[in-house]
């Protein structure tokens, strides 16, 4: 199958794209390269790829894809909050717009990365896919949008399929350290402490970067009856935890570290526990193979002996936000998160330049 892989470059498609291409698809990549200064380790032998914002991309940048697998956008809630009307024209309107261009080139399916906080304040219940949205930041409302203008788009010769990931952790070429199970963890190691940003009671469902991706691969695989314009939550039984549990548990992975809380903490209006039945029964397929424990474990022995320290990891090497906030201060990003040149052909120059 050949894919265009959007977002090839982040934290999910570093890991995704080599889960494809060992799979035997011929995987293209499409990233506007905001996150290139960031690595984590040695990169892994990249697909080829275009250096390309998703709103720009035309149907005749598509055609000849099977599929797309749609992952670009403003990744989280923090970022949502930089501008919520830019987070709805990126993670709503371009992706309704690719999924356009995608149906006009002859795609015939399309993977789109959506989120299980569009639950937002759910209570204590566990939620399935039929549950009523109940969102309570911009990036989660973003995310109900793209999911009902791409439902709408639906039809017989286009098909596509909404993942609703969990809270993603776990070891990335590009890693995060503005995720919950990442952050508590490099506290814990730098500092001895794990710090709680909230109160510890929010449930949060989390999964790990790698059974994320092994979704996607059985999306793209599995029989169009199984999972055309259906959604399907993205995680592992078992794997809904309080914030206060990551926590402990995270202090008994890091010896020597105790729980702290931040000063001026309180309680998250996000809240939801979520059911994974359904993907278990409708892609067979999946097997997730991480639990939270084991992604800890992962990040400890990543973190080992590099001497991080909080001002690096929640600096804009591993925070989205800080690092999309230093290339607006910088003026190499313009306020609507395009870059500020561009090569001839219209193409971004965006990696040379965030190398430099």
């Amino acid at each position: 199958m050949r894919l265009l892989l959007t977002g090839h470059d982040g934290y999910i498609g570093t890991v995704l794209a080599p889960i494809l291409r060992a799979a035997g698809h011929d995987v293209v990549g499409l990233d506007a390269g905001w996150f290139s200064a960031c690595p984590f380790g040695p990169d892994p032998v990249p697909p080829p790829s275009r250096c390309l914002d998703v709103r720009d991309v035309t149907a005749a940048d598509l055609d000849g894809f099977d599929a797309v697998v749609h992952l670009a956008n403003l990744s989280n809630d923090p970022l949502g909050n930089l501008d919520p009307g830019l987070t709805d024209r990126v993670n709503a309107g371009a992706s309704v717009r690719l999924g356009a261009r995608a149906r006009e080139a002859g795609v015939g399916r399309f993977v789109f990365a959506s989120s299980c906080s569009l639950y937002g304040a759910a209570g204590q219940d566990a939620v399935t896919e039929e549950a009523a949205f109940r969102p309570v930041t911009a990036y989660g409302r973003a995310k109900v949008d793209a999911e009902a203008g791409l439902r709408a788009l639906a039809g017989d010769t286009f098909s596509p399929v909404y993942l609703r990931n969990a809270t993603v952790y776990g070891v990335s070429p590009r890693l995060r350290f503005d995720l919950v199970v990442n952050n508590l963890t490099a506290w814990a190691v730098a500092t001895g402490a794990v710090r709680m940003l909230s109160d510890g009671t929010p449930w949060r469902p989390l999964v790990h970067v790698e059974d994320v991706s092994r979704a996607v691969r059985a999306a793209l695989e599995a029989p169009r009856e199984a999972v055309h314009d259906q959604a399907f939550n993205v995680g592992r039984e078992g794997e809904n935890y309080q914030v206060r549990d990551v926590a402990v548990l995270v202090g008994e992975e890091v010896p020597g570290c105790r729980v702290t809380v931040a000063d001026g903490a309180s309680p998250d209006a996000r809240s939801y526990r979520v059911s994974f039945a359904k993907i278990a029964e409708r892609l067979p397929g999946w097997q997730p193979t991480w639990t939270v424990r084991d992604g800890v474990r992962q990040v400890r022995d990543a973190l080992a002996g590099l001497g991080l320290t909080p001002d690096v990891f929640e600096g804009p090497r591993y925070s989205r936000i800080a690092h999309l906030r230093q290339l607006l201060d910088a003026g190499a990003l313009g306020p609507d998160l395009r870059w500020a040149e561009t090569s001839g052909d219209g193409a971004l120059a965006a990696p040379a330049r965030a190398r430099a």
